[in-house]
This record gives structure tokens, sequence and C-alpha cells, in this order.
């Protein structure tokens, strides 16, 4: 092999590895690695591809659960039964330092890759949802990323065909410089089709599939394992291109070659490229590999061999097919006109060997490469950040009892957090290419139907920062609870969840007491509710070095969910006539802690979390999915940002009806109207089925309230005219709009 090209630690550290790692490196290898391998090692043993920083307590998370078809971390995705021999299959990734220096690829080519993962097992994609988190909106930054980032997600998934049917925008200074932009996709296959990412048959051939390999994305697995800085605009090599025409031929070819039963193993090339696909593939399989760089096709001339491996060009996918099968994968990928090229043939041993023109140029250890095998595991360390004392600080008798609370509401109504973002998904298209959609009418989840059944899929993406930034583990059980109640009061009940764990940096002690509470706090939930994580990421180093200054983002770790429900149940948030009984499910408290009252229209930014108890949240879902079951619900709609009266509005702004309602007298005002305490649930109630529903609630003796009814569009509180509904919906509808074209 030529070792001509032999490495320093010097080189290592440039390459984002630590000097103990460069030792560790020689010592497997028994000697110096040249240029090539040491660039493998750094991508492959990068936070972003090993986890090394978190692994010990995502292992401490449920995964294991009767609905799951495969455990967290056996696949590409998560897999879950939802009946008749049909699986969901679902995952949600970050792209968020590539969205911060190229906004536009960088959503693009998240959600290619997150489709990806989908369809490499087998499944059809169905539904995509996202969450997106920018700073100030009034920034011209901020509207530069929002403008490229929405375009992304909407161009690739309109041209791709798969509908974006939920999600969320938030807006804080504290994402300003690095923006979160995580994209989830949910596909449905039958379960005898499942492909595994996995490589076995000694001599079997490797073809790699799809688009040419070119010099996008290189180093991208350890670009995502970096602070940004004003200098991330210069790594734009590290961000990928995406075609999301070649990647609905690369959907097709997939489908139609796991049909032909050719196909031994599959991986998309998503992270780390060619690299990380042979290694996690022989890995899995207990075997090795001889690759041929010179045979892979390329879009770029005199690419190296460690550019060729480490590429993360889109729309490509590495397959291990049956020996004597090659005929029949040749000619569906060239009936879809895409390349198809044998680049290598399985080996006996974990040994990756890899040529350029019969040179050797890297020969490492499948098994020391990857997530579980030789990759280094840390356990950091972890303390408690100095504000989080201070939090404990706020009483709500410093806010002022007496407020123009119209005032309020029309703050509320009209900020970006809040109101509409409609000037978001109008972009996107929520019907393309599928008949799955069983309606566009407002529920707190989305709604997606299994063809050929009497079922549909509620699915959810969940997570407020401000909550989790306040207390790590009460946020995320808020975020796991909040998500699975937007399932239960849509009429379904909360299957498994999958996750994006967006922090700063781990070695940051602060950061990772945050992580490490978040951890706690998800496993916490997923037990009481039965939801056991599939699978997902972990995104380190969310943090800007600007000035000399390091801030890291707040700790968001966002929950995607699905659940199941029977579609005779589904259950809609909008009010249906005028005159029907506003009931509250749950009981209200004084409280407005980490409401966005608080935090936007105080302008007070340290306060505990909202309150809240899992046990009680538990018994409250199960209230409404009986409710629901029995038939006795109008509207249900579950009260969470922005407190109760935006809850109330946004029920009764599709239909333009309006409510009357009265304020608990034990109670403040701005804590009743606008507390964010959880566990609480708004319903209306037909009067003819008054009766029945008062009585079912006195026997089950969980905590309710008569607060009104609503009108034909007039909005009274405590007999005091507010407005109108359609004035709230104006500035409801038009907030993100307006602030965009400023």
């Amino acid at each position: 092999m030529n070792t001509k090209h032999a490495v320093t630690v010097d080189n290592a550290k440039e390459i984002g590895l630590l000097p103990k790692e460069f030792e560790k490196i020689k010592e497997i290898l028994g000697r110096t690695p040249n240029y090539t391998e040491l660039s493998i090692f750094s991508v492959m043993w990068s936070e972003h591809a090993s986890y090394k920083n978190s692994i010990k307590w995502l292992k401490t998370l449920p995964r294991t659960g009767k609905q799951l078809v495969v455990e967290a971390g056996q696949e590409n995705a998560g897999m879950v039964d939802v009946g008749d021999g049909i699986a969901c299959v679902f995952k949600i990734e970050s792209h968020n330092h590539p969205c911060a220096v190229e906004p536009y690829q960088g959503a693009a080519t998240g959600v290619g890759g997150i489709n990806r993962d989908i369809f490499t097992m087998g499944a059809r994609p169905i539904a995509q949802l996202n969450s997106l988190r920018f700073g100030n909106i009034d920034m011209d930054r901020t509207k530069w990323l929002v403008n490229g980032v929405v375009k992304g997600i909407a161009n690739y998934g309109n041209a791709f065909g798969v509908p974006v049917v939920g999600g969320e925008v938030f807006f804080d200074d504290c994402y300003y410089q690095n923006p979160l932009v995580n994209a989830m996709s949910v596909g449905l296959m039958k379960t005898e089709n499942l492909v595994s990412a996995v490589s076995k048959g000694i001599g079997n051939p490797v073809y790699i599939v799809g688009s040419a390999t070119g010099k996008d994305g290189i180093h991208g697995a350890t670009f995502a394992s970096a602070d940004i800085t004003e200098d991330s605009a210069d790594d734009i090599p590290s961000i990928q291109v995406g075609d999301p025409f070649q990647e609905k031929l690369l959907l097709e070819a997939t489908l139609e070659v796991i049909k032909s039963k050719a196909v031994i193993g599959m991986q998309d090339m998503g992270a780390a490229g060619i690299i990380c696909s042979t290694s996690e593939m022989s890995e899995k399989g207990g075997c090795g590999m001889k690759v041929n760089l010179d045979k892979v096709p390329l879009r770029q001339k005199n690419m190296e061999p460690f550019e060729i491996l480490l590429s993360e060009s889109q729309e490509r996918m590495l397959i291990v097919v049956e020996k004597g099968k090659e005929s029949i994968v040749e000619a569906i990928f060239e009936k879809w006109d895409l390349n198809c090229a044998i680049i290598g043939e399985v080996t006996e041993g974990d040994r990756l060997h890899f040529y350029m023109h019969d040179e050797l140029v890297a020969d490492v250890p499948a098994s020391y490469l990857v997530l579980g095998g030789g990759a280094p595991i840390y356990e950091r360390e972890y303390k408690e950040p100095k504000y989080y004392k201070e939090t404990k600080n706020f009483n709500i008798n410093s806010i002022p009892e007496t407020q123009d609370l119209k005032a309020i509401t029309k703050h509320l109504a009209g900020h970006p957090n809040i109101a509409s973002k409609r000037w978001v998904y109008e972009q996107y298209d929520s019907m393309v290419g599928t008949k799955n959609m069983t309606t566009n009418a407002p529920s707190d989840a989305a709604i997606v139907n299994i063809k050929g059944t009497k079922r549909a899929l509620a699915i959810t993406t969940d997570c407020n920062s401000r909550y989790v930034y306040s207390d790590p583990e009460i946020g995320t059980e808020i975020a796991v609870a909040e998500a699975a109640r937007n399932i239960s009061c849509s009429g379904g009940k909360p299957l498994a969840i999958t996750n994006c764990l967006n922090f700063g940096n781990p070695y940051n002690p602060e950061v990772f007491w945050q992580f490490v509470g978040a951890i706690k706090g998800m496993s916490n939930a997923c037990k009481k509710f039965d939801t056991p994580v599939t699978g997902g990421n972990v995104s380190f180093y969310n943090q800007a070095s600007i000035d000399g200054t390091i801030e890291p983002v707040h700790p968001t770790p966002t929950i995607g969910m699905i659940g199941l429900l029977e579609k005779e149940h589904q259950m809609t948030l909008d009010f249906k006539k005028k005159g029907d009984i506003i009931y509250l499910i749950g009981s209200s408290k004084n409280d407005i802690n980490s409401s966005e009252y608080l935090y936007s229209y105080h302008n007070i930014k340290l306060s505990p979390p909202p309150q809240f108890d899992l046990n009680e949240e538990y018994v409250l879902q199960a209230v409404i999915q009986k409710l629901i079951r029995l038939g006795m619900l109008e509207s249900a709609h579950d009260v969470s940002d922005g407190g109760l009266f935006v809850t109330l509005l946004e029920s009764a702004m599709p239909n333009s009806l309006g409510f009357d309602i009265l304020t608990e007298s034990d109670i403040r005002e701005d804590a009743f109207l606008f507390g964010e305490s959880q566990s609480r649930v708004v319903v209306t109630i037909n009067q003819e089925k008054e009766d029945e529903f008062i009585d079912f609630m006195v026997k089950i003796k969980f905590p309710f309230s008569v607060i009104g009814h609503t009108t034909k569009g007039k909005i009274v509180v405590d007999d005091q005219h507010f407005g109108m509904v359609d004035e709230y919906k104006t500035l409801y509808d038009n907030a993100i709009g307006n602030k965009m074209k400023h």
C-alpha cells in the first residue's frame, strides 16, 4: 500500500480528531495511517456518525415494545406494526449546519436524505413533517434563512411527490446564527418486504446506484460536528446539492428492485457517503469488502480516493446483490436511466480494502468504524448551569394583575410563534402524489389514511425549547406528552417516537447537563405512554462562535410521534356550530411560567417550566380518547403555546365562530387566559349530549369545568366584548407573511 502520505497528529486535529484518537487509530492499524485512512476515521468517529459523546445515554432510552417490528438502531429508520401486515417506517433527522450557510440546498438535501432512509428499507414515503427554528424574524439574516429553508423543503418535496402534512416553526434570538432544520419522513410498506442494511455472502457483488459522485459534501459529517463560525461559509463544499427528480427515479427503481428479490442488503449514502455505507453494512453482516474506487461513476475529474470515499453527493445507494442476479438489477436501473455500477464484492473477515487503479489506498477494519463497534465512547462531564437556579426566582406576583387583556390577546394572535404558519405551509403541497390524506380539516395532529384499511396514521412533531431550557427533564417530558396529547385529541392512540436531539457543544458541561436531563425526561414520558424510541439523531455543536463569544441554542429535543386511529373516531379542533357548550378538561393553575405571554410580552426570559404532572397527563389523555370513542365531543383542542385564549381562538377561526367565556374567580385572569400549565384540553359538547357528558366526567372523577359557549362570531370574556373572530383571523393569518415582506 502507498504510505507516502503518512500523517501527523496535527493533520488529525485539523479534521476533527483528538490526539488520543489519533494514537488509538495507530494502535488499531498497527501503523501510522495515510491521509485517506485518517479521513475515514475522522468522519466515522465524528459525533455526527459515531455518537461517541451521547451513545451511553441514548442506550438508557426505552427502545422495545410489542408494536415495534425492528428495534432502535437495527435499521435506517424505525418500523412499527399498524396491522394487516402493514408497517409504518419513520424517522427524523437534522440538517442544521448546512442550512446555516446554504439554506436552500441544506434544507433540500435534508428532505432528500430522510426520504432515502425510508425507501431504502422498502417503504414508500407518504408524508413529510418538519420542525424549524430561526432567530428574530425582524432581522434580514433570519428572513434570508427562512426563505431559503422553506423554498428548499417545498421545491424538493413537491418535485419528489411527497406531501408535507405538518410541523412547527419557532423564532427565538438563540437560533439567529444557528437555525435548526429537522426533517421527518413517514412511509408505509408490507412488513414482509423489509430490506436490511446488511452486507453478507462472500463473493456477492457490491453496486453503487443512482447519481454520479462529485466533490459536494466531503467531510460533511465532520462539518456537522463543529461550531458555526464567521468562516463557516468557506465550508460550502461540505454541503450537498440535491436533485429531487433523480431521487424520484431512484425511489421507483429501488422499490422495483426490492420486489425482484435479487437484493441482499441496501443502504442509502447520507453522512460520510461510501465509507459509511460500506462499513456499516459490512459490520452488521460480519464481513468485509473489496472496493474499486475507480469504478465509481464520477461527475468531476481528478478526484482523490478520500474525496470519493467521503463525498456526500445525494441520491445514491449501496446495494449488495445475490451473485448470479446481476442482470436483473442492472436491467431495472437501466430502465430508470440511473447509474448502476459494480464497484466491489463481499469478502471474508472484517477488513475494508479500497483500491484505486489496482493500488491499495486504504485498509481499515469495519468493526472499528461504526456505532456500537470499536468507535470511541466517552462519558462527558456535566454540571448544573448557573441560570437554572435563577429560573426559580421568578414570582408571579412581580407581574401586575390589572392589565389590558385585549392588548395581550392581540399581541399573542399576531406573534410569529403563535400566529398561523400559512406563509410557510402554503409553499408546500399537502396533497401532492398521494390519495392518502383523509382531509385538510384542522386537527392537533396530521391525519394520513392507510389505504385499504379503516385506519389512519396520526403524526406530529413537537418541542417547546423554552420549557426544556427552564428544566431539561420536565421540559422534555412535556415535549413527549404534548406530542401524545396532539394524537389523542385527534382520535388516535400514540405508538412510538423518533427524536432529533439538538444541543450545543457536548464538551461544555452545562450543555451536557441539559442533554442528560432531556434524555431522562424522554425516558420517563416514553415509558409512561408506551411510546418506545425507534431512532433519530443527535445534533451537537449547535452554537455560534461570533466575535469571540460562544452561545449555544436552547436545548431542543424535537419529538416526532406517530399514532394509530380508527377513521370513524377522527376528531377535529374546530368549533362546529353556534350554541355548543365549551368545557375545559383538566384544571387551570395560577401559572404563567415560561409562557409566550411572559417571555415576549413581559420580556422575562427566566422562569420555571409550566406546571406539569406526568401521571395527571396520562389520565387526561385516556379520558379524551374515551370521550372521542363514545362520540360525545364535537371538537377537541389541547391547551399549549399561548394558553387557553389562543386555544379557543384556533378552534373558533376555521368556521368564523366566536366564544363567550367566564374566567375562574380564584385564578388570575392572565394565568387563566395565557398561562401554559399542561394537561388541559378544550372540548365542545352539543347541548343534547351535555347531561351524558357530565355524568361520565363525574363518574370518572377527573377535573372539568364549563367555561362558556360558542357564538356566531363575537369574542366575549367576562361579559366584555373583545372583538369579532374575523378581526383576529386577519391578524393571525398574516403576521408572518407581513413580517417576511418587510
